[in-house]
This record gives C-alpha cells, sequence and structure tokens, in this order.
C-alpha cells in the first residue's frame, strides 16, 4: 500500500513537472516565453534538478499537514483584508467627516483631497496585504525547503519582504509588485565566497559568487552526518544520487544566475502543487531570467504579483548579491548586484514603529510617486529625499495635521538638490543612517553618492530636470486647489 501510494505521488508530480502553469492560452505563451528566455541560462535540462528531490516528498507527506492549515488560515485572512477594502473607503469616509466637523473646512480642503487621491490603496491596507503575502510565500519558501533538504543544493532561508510594496507605500494603482528577497546558504560541504568590485561602485557594484568544496572532515568525525567531498570525492556519487551542484547550478565554479533562478521556478511550481492552496487559486509563471515572478488569482479573482528574488549576504550586514534586474550592459549569468533593498526596508520598519500612529510620511511619499508618471524623475530619488527628511525632521511633525507642510517640505528639497545638482545617496556616508541597518563599514565610511551626477555631466537633462520639477509642482498644487 505504501508502495503504491508513493507511485502515485510521483505519478502527479511528474505531470505538474511537465505541464504547463495554470491559466489560459495566454499563460501557455507566456510559459513558452520563459523556457526560451530561460534557455540562455541553461546548458543542462532542468528535470534532474527536481528528478530526486520530489522523491522525498512521498517519505515527508505528512509534514505538510499543520502546513496545509496554516495556508488555509492564510488564504482566508486575505479574503478578508480583501473584503475590509471596501469596509475602510466608507470608514476613511466617515471618519474625514467627522474630523471636518472638528476643524475648520476650509483647512481641511487639501488634505481631504490629498486623502481621496490616493484611496483606496492606504498605507494600512498595503500593510495588511503585505503581510499576507509575505506569510504565505514563506510557507511556500518552507515547502521547498522540504523538497530539498536531502540533496546537495542550496539552502533557501526564510524570505524577506522588500521593496515599495513592504516599505509601506506604492506607485502602482492596480499593479502592485510584492518582492521578496530569499537569501541563499551553501549546502554542507561546500561554501560561497563573493568577489565584489569588478563593475560599478557602491551601492550598485556587480560581484561574483564563487562555490567552493569545503572540508568537514571534522564535522564528519564528531557528528557524523557529513561526507568530506573535498577529501573523499567518491562519496558524494555513493550517498547523494541527486543533481550535482557544481555541475547544474554553477558556470565555472561560479554561482550562475539563470540556473538557479530556473532551479527556483521549477522548485516552486511544484512545491505549489503540494500545497492545498493550489486547489482553490491559480499561480502562473511569468517570464523571467532573473527572478521567480508570479501571477496568484484569487478564489475571488482578485490578482497578485509576486517576484522572488534570490540573495547572497554580504557577511553578517543588510547588504545582498541578487540576482535582480541590471542595467542592459549586464549579460554575464554569473554577475550578481549588490542591493541596498534589505536595509531600506529595515528603515522604513524602524521609523514605523517609532512614529506616532496619525503619520503621513508613506500617504506623501504614495502620492509623489504617482504624480511622478510620465516624468523623468524616479521614484527612488523621492524615495531619497523622504528618507533624508524623516531622519532631519522630528516624526512628531509628520502628523496628518501638517500634511501640507510635509508635501512642501519635499518640493523644497527637491528644488534645492536639483539647483546644486545634488542628491546624496541615503545610506553612504550618511551619520543619520540607524545603526539597526547593518551596514558594512565601507558604506559607512564610503563619501556621499550623488544621485544626480548625471546632470552635473549634462546640461540639457538639468534643464529638462527642472521643467519636470515645474510639472510636479504643478500636479500636486493642482489637486490642493
Amino acid at each position: 500500500m505504501v508502495v503504491g501510494g508513493t507511485v502515485l505521488v510521483l505519478a502527479l508530480l511528474g505531470w505538474g513537472l511537465q505541464r504547463p502553469a495554470v491559466g489560459d492560452q495566454s499563460d501557455q505563451d507566456a510559459q513558452q516565453r520563459l523556457q526560451q528566455e530561460g534557455e540562455r541560462g541553461r546548458q543542462q535540462p532542468p528535470s534532474p534538478l527536481l528528478g530526486v528531490d520530489v522523491l522525498f516528498v512521498a517519505w515527508e507527506v505528512a509534514l505538510f499537514a499543520p502546513l496545509a492549515g496554516a495556508l488555509v488560515l492564510l488564504l482566508g485572512l486575505f479574503r478578508k483584508a480583501t473584503r475590509q477594502d471596501s469596509d475602510d473607503s466608507s470608514g476613511d469616509e466617515s471618519t474625514s467627516s467627522s474630523e471636518e466637523e472638528e476643524e475648520d473646512p476650509a483647512e481641511q480642503w487639501g488634505h481631504r483631497r490629498f486623502l481621496e487621491h490616493i484611496n483606496p490603496w492606504t498605507a494600512q491596507r498595503l500593510a495588511r496585504r503585505s503581510k499576507v503575502v509575505e506569510a504565505l510565500v514563506g510557507d511556500l519558501v518552507h515547502a521547498c525547503q522540504l523538497l530539498t533538504s536531502k540533496t546537495l543544493l542550496p539552502r533557501l532561508q526564510p524570505c524577506i519582504g522588500v521593496g515599495s510594496a513592504f516599505e509601506g507605500w506604492s506607485p502602482g494603482r492596480d499593479a502592485t509588485v510584492y518582492s521578496l528577497l530569499v537569501p541563499l546558504k551553501p549546502p554542507t560541504g561546500y561554501s560561497f565566497h563573493l568577489e565584489l568590485g569588478t563593475g560599478g561602485e557602491l551601492p550598485a557594484r556587480h560581484g561574483h559568487v564563487r562555490v567552493q568544496l569545503q572540508c568537514v572532515c571534522q564535522r564528519q568525525r564528531l557528528l557524523g552526518d557529513a561526507l568530506c567531498f573535498l577529501h573523499h570525492p567518491e562519496a558524494q556519487r555513493g550517498r547523494h544520487e541527486g543533481p550535482d551542484f557544481l555541475q547544474h547550478l554553477c558556470t565555472h565554479s561560479y554561482l550562475d544566475v539563470g540556473k538557479t533562478t530556473c532551479w527556483l521556478q521549477l522548485l516552486v511550481m511544484n512545491a505549489w502543487l503540494l500545497l492545498p492552496a493550489s486547489h482553490r487559486c491559480k499561480l502562473r509563471l511569468l517570464p523571467s531570467a532573473r527572478s521567480c515572478k508570479l501571477r496568484l488569482e484569487t478564489p475571488s479573482g482578485m490578482p497578485l504579483f509576486i517576484d522572488i528574488v534570490l540573495g547572497v549576504q554580504q557577511g553578517h550586514s543588510g547588504i545582498y548579491l541578487t540576482g535582480q534586474e541590471a542595467e542592459a550592459g549586464l549579460t554575464s549569468s554569473t554577475t550578481w548586484l549588490e542591493s541596498c533593498a534589505v536595509p531600506e526596508a529595515l528603515f522604513f520598519g524602524l521609523v514605523a514603529r517609532q512614529a506616532p500612529r496619525d503619520t503621513c510620511y508613506l500617504e506623501c511619499l504614495q502620492l509623489f510617486a504617482r504624480l511622478l508618471r510620465g516624468n523623468s524623475f524616479s521614484s527612488y530619488c523621492l524615495k531619497t529625499v523622504v528618507m533624508h527628511l524623516l531622519t532631519a525632521t522630528p516624526l512628531t511633525s509628520w502628523r496628518r495635521a501638517e500634511v501640507l507642510e510635509r508635501l512642501n517640505d519635499v518640493l523644497h528639497y527637491l528644488h534645492h538638490c536639483l539647483e546644486q545638482k545634488q542628491l546624496h545617496h541615503f545610506l553612504l556616508g550618511n551619520d543619520r543612517v540607524p545603526v539597526q541597518l547593518l551596514l558594512p563599514t565601507a558604506f559607512r565610511t564610503a563619501s556621499p553618492l550623488n544621485l544626480f551626477q548625471h546632470l552635473v555631466q549634462d546640461p540639457p537633462a538639468h534643464a529638462q530636470a527642472l521643467r519636470d520639477f515645474e510639472e510636479l509642482q504643478d500636479r500636486l498644487w493642482s489637486l490642493l486647489e
């Protein structure tokens, strides 16, 4: 009976590995584009990377029982959060009306128009959804960990929510992307060595991750739970019949972004089939060669866009080398990019814990980011301005009653930076950066990096930036008239 169950599970998993992602014909087209794009980063067929992994699911399937209950609860919470959106909208309106009865309506007109403009994507709702997404992806990563627990492949660590959605704001009104970083640890007997400084400068250096065999002879003698493949290479094939790490995920002993991403995509889609949520939600794999982009459709029909990026931690800091999308000139699949996403998300989390409940800095940032459409300014520049102001202005000055003053502060700061052609990166050489962000020493001792350096070298671009600022200012004040 056990054998029959094992065969059935393996047959289902084999079918799931070969079939396209759930969806209509457009889903199949997307899958085909993904396969064509991923071929650039693959030299070996992907199937061996999961052929042995799923074998162990037959023996550990009982471990998914508590995980199944957790996923059911999470989806219930998300549906509840979705239903609360309409309730919150009416609640916001009633709250706004009660406040206007207590204060001068003329003074609250700009405030009300501001709140109406960002409705219904308030910071509170975004935070609620982000928590649900992070918990759901966390359980999905845990399922992936079970699939690879008996292999010599990288170990996925708990996910970290990064990017605008997890910072509490979103530049997109209808298609918020929830980005999560999944750190990679080497399997037992291997080690990662980061080689930085091959291109670019802080905080956007290029780097490579060299994979080396590591001596574990002492652990083998003391614990007996590992074999030293460095000194006993014949033991690797004898004990583990799974895919070889260096052969399938590396190129010339360097961790390959394309191959590792393809492995993650296959792993996630197979892990999803084991979860109870797969019977009620549709998960589509979207084309990407450097991250795992997913479109999750809930039973209510609401889509969620999730982007899972792999990363290797730089020492014990919050800086990671990630497989995120880089500039067009980056062609090597073994090149990873230094990312500040984790300390930036930690900064907004730290501010949220210290700020009064009625602060408006997230709404200010969200409004400006949406007013930038068709403008030459990036949302990252506006985020940098707000981060500088949050450390220069007391958090008690960011109350909603002072929203107009803070909006004017953002405009004034940005205009001053444009006139000086100088906007410093927030994390480099800045004494105001909280020590809790765990930055490398090189970041704290570095000279400030000018994000507007291109304006110094390109006068026409500077003139255009000044015109774009005037347009941005006009867009804002037109909402507050």
